[in-house]
């Protein structure tokens, strides 16, 4: 109407009838509560009031077309932003991989990582801190509840076995497989909490309860200590690919005990196109 002059043009400008534009502009005007307009002969004219609502209207539909504009791109992944947490040993072997994946096919979507081990990454999630976690739990006895991550959407991405490690020297350094058992009286140097938990509960199946010298979140430092002498560990397979294992010897431990490798997001944001494309990255890092 106010570019037109009229609610004749204006209808054969917007593609409908003229009765249909006068209710509409009879709505806005129930709805503003004050006359928008003046009929003045032939032509309408707009109120102080109307002229008021044309001013704010440029903006708020320069606003929706950029809206528009900017959930397409989101849509089509030409733009859009992933946070990601993960645990460090899959922060060094699985993220690097799906990441520059993500940015070959995706450059318009950003990534960003933070670490942090289960229960705390899962709990970002939950809370809206972070949109995908990489994260982990142990199989078998002594493993996480079945329902802990019944909320969630859950991508399996692997089975990362634990392998055990013991000093150059050690008499049983050159050994193809070692029992838990055999290492019942050594000093251990254990992992983070999640692990030491799962390392005591295994030692403990295996009829003795592991004397933890040192505990420590660094996978290198874990290596360090062991090629020091000064302890026996056991490490998820990914962390010892990801570790010079100078002055250390990996053993194959029985009976095996295995983490299932995961990556989560919540119901709604499995749907978000840069999410979904993160998490298949994940998946195609893992298989190769």
């Amino acid at each position: 109407m106010a570019a037109t002059g009229s609610f004749s043009a204006a209808a054969r400008e917007l593609g409908c009838t003229q009765p249909a534009v006068s209710q509409q502009m009879k709505a806005l005007e129930q709805s503003a509560g004050t006359p928008l307009l003046i009929r003045t002969g032939r032509e309408m004219r707009l109120t102080q009031a109307g002229g008021a609502l044309v001013r704010h209207a440029v903006g708020i539909l320069a606003g929706l077309t950029a809206a528009e504009e900017e959930v397409a791109a989101i849509a089509g992944l030409r733009a859009g932003r992933v946070r990601l947490v993960s645990f460090p040993s899959g922060s060094s072997t699985l993220v690097p991989t799906a990441l520059a994946a993500m940015r070959k096919a995706n450059p318009g979507t950003r990534v960003s990582l933070v670490e942090a081990e289960p229960p705390r990454s899962v709990e970002m999630l939950r809370e809206g801190d972070c949109d995908v976690a990489l994260a982990f739990r142990y199989t078998g006895a002594g493993g996480a509840d079945p329902a802990e991550w019944a909320d969630l959407v859950v991508r399996p991405l692997l089975t990362d076995r634990l392998i055990g490690l013991v000093p150059e020297g050690h008499r049983l350094a050159g050994a193809a497989k070692v029992e838990m058992a055999e290492l019942a009286g050594e000093p251990w140097i254990a992992g983070c909490p999640r692990c030491r938990r799962h390392l005591v509960e295994v030692c403990e199946a295996a009829g003795f309860t592991p004397r933890i010298d040192f505990a420590t979140d660094d996978y290198p430092a874990v290596v360090g200590l062991v090629g020091a002498g000064l302890g026996v560990a056991v490490l998820p397979q990914l962390a010892v690919e990801s570790v010079r294992t100078k002055a250390a010897r990996t053993v194959t431990v029985e009976p095996a005990v295995e983490r299932e490798v995961v990556a989560l997001t919540l119901p709604d944001l499995a749907r978000v196109p840069a999410v979904a494309a993160t998490l298949d990255q994940l998946e195609r890092a893992a298989a190769r």
